[in-house]
């Protein structure tokens, strides 16, 4: 089926033509759905004037602003791909993914000139659109000013849209292809659990490079007509005090667990108006029933989930009447998902068994850009292998128990870090807590937390040892115990447990027991 732009803009124009958009809070700028569908059209005409055609890879490297959504849009009027790239990687780092992409365009934020400039010679990319602050002159707002007349162009469900590159936990990262079928199933499958509609008012910290920032709620909630208050980075106190704005009026939150620990943990949480949220979501890692519980006892509804950004990212959801019932599960499938957990033989396991989750529905990537292989190996016929390590309960229920890659082995007994890491978040005196596996002589590889404390607080191994042997099995508990300022985290908050063990493993500190 051949669908018109494919963006929803011109509907809500129609419709919703005056009401507010996006309102960013670092700049003020407030703008309407049909200045956003206006901009979003000038662009798209002076990018099909420069022979940008369907299929043209356009790269966007930008701090969260409108404009980003005003590149996603442009794009999906001509068939263009939009291309978002972490701007916390190296200048090499990005030099790999414009390498693999060969984007013909870039829009870059000018607080990134210095990296993106030279890139743009580097890579050969044929156009650069600086972006600046509001009313300073610059190439993007020139490219605005294009008097062309916009060529309609026609989509299909099939035809990639965008390519999110992965995080590359191993070797190189792989561009994942979103297409218009996987944004649409995944505003149906997210929009609904959370209650999305044109009233919902998100609040979003997280990058929008990331899927969990594009993706969960910021653009199912366009999709419904709703408002999105964008902050450039996440700091805790001023997320508080927006969501306490009687005016701002935030009905809804997304994250990864880190900033609701942190604004959980900040002086004024007591204090702040929560009333309006009605759902929190939070996903992109196990959350520890500390923070759950700190934010359910405030009366905040929370939806849990799973996702990755090959399933768009929605996959799995708990639903709120759920929360304390099923503390520690992701949920179960969203309406269009399949999914089932098997074992190395791809057997369907019992419940209570682990083995790995497996996924497949429309909201799922046909595979990764330029790299087939990578492809072959992500998929079992038309089943997503995600990598994860879960169960199910007797009811169904999902438990994500870690990442396959980051389970230890220890006297031959699977060890899953989330389980021993719940553990450690029971101590108040813990705010962030991670465990790896360390080689071990006589177990082959023992456990070794990595912890970080609340300011004024103190606790030794000892007491954190003795603390897990009580609540551990034995071949569980970390054999060492470090204490460090602040966890090595990437864009999105998710802690990089990588990097850790090259310090501990490769620099010699894992304790040899």
């Amino acid at each position: 089926m051949s669908v018109k732009y494919y963006d929803w803009l011109n509907q809500h124009e129609n419709v919703r033509a005056d009401k507010v958009a996006i309102h960013d809070l670092d700049t003020g700028v407030k703008s309407t759905y049909k200045q956003l569908n206006q901009r979003a059209k000038r662009l798209a005409a002076h990018w099909q004037a420069k022979g940008i055609k369907k299929g043209d890879r356009v790269a966007l490297l930008i701090r969260n602003c409108t404009a980003f959504f005003e590149v996603q849009f442009a794009c999906s009027k001509i068939g263009a791909i939009c291309l978002p790239l972490n701007w916390r990687l190296t200048a090499n780092e990005l030099a790999y993914i414009l390498g693999d992409s060969t984007p013909d365009v870039m829009v870059y934020d000018h607080v990134f000139a210095e990296v993106a400039e030279p890139l743009l010679e580097r890579c050969d990319i044929s156009h650069g659109l600086k972006v600046c602050e509001p009313g300073e002159a610059s190439s993007y707002e020139e490219a605005m000013d294009s008097q062309h007349a916009l060529e309609e162009v026609e989509s299909t469900h099939d035809d990639v849209c965008m390519i999110m590159y992965t995080s590359g936990t191993t070797g190189h990262p792989k561009g994942a292809m979103i297409t218009h079928q996987m944004v649409f199933y995944n505003m149906v499958n997210m929009a609904s659990p959370a209650g999305v509609n044109s009233k919902t008012v998100q609040l979003v910290v997280l990058p929008l490079f990331h899927t969990g920032g594009l993706n969960c709620y910021a653009n199912p909630i366009l999709h419904a007509g709703g408002t999105l208050l964008l902050m450039r980075e996440f700091d805790p106190g001023r997320a508080l005090e927006v969501i306490d704005s009687a005016d701002l009026g935030v009905t809804h939150l997304f994250a990864v667990p880190a900033p609701y620990q942190f604004m959980m943990q900040h002086p004024n949480f007591a204090s702040t108006d929560l009333s309006r949220v009605q759902i929190a979501g939070v996903g992109g890692a196990p959350c520890a029933e500390a923070i759950l519980q700190g934010w359910l006892d405030r009366g905040v509804p929370f939806t849990q989930g799973w996702g990755m950004t090959e399933t768009s990212p929605g996959g799995v959801s708990l639903e709120p009447d759920d929360a304390l019932r099923k503390i520690g599960s992701a949920g179960k499938g969203l309406m269009h998902t399949e999914i089932r957990i098997v074992d190395e033989d791809e057997n369907d396991v019992a419940p209570g068994e682990v083995g790995e989750l497996q996924i497949r529905g429309p909201n799922i990537t046909p595979g990764y850009w330029n790299n087939p292989e990578a492809t072959a190996k992500t998929f079992s016929g038309d089943w997503l292998k995600t990598g994860d390590a879960a169960k199910f309960d007797d009811e169904g229920f999902v438990y994500i128990v870690d990442r396959s890659k980051d389970m230890y082995i220890s006297g031959g007994e699977n060890v899953y870090p989330a389980e021993v890491e719940n553990v450690l978040y029971q101590l108040s005196e813990i705010a962030e807590a991670a465990v790896i596996g360390v080689p071990s002589e006589r177990w082959g590889e023992t456990g070794k937390a990595v912890l970080v404390l609340k300011p004024g607080q103190s606790l030794d191994e000892e007491a954190v040892i003795g603390h897990c042997i009580k609540n551990l099995a034995k071949f569980k508990v970390p054999s060492s115990v470090e204490f460090i300022e602040a966890l090595p985290r990437n864009a999105t908050g998710k802690v990089l447990k990588r990097t850790l063990r090259d310090i501990y493993v490769e620099a010699g500190t894992a304790a040899i027991t």
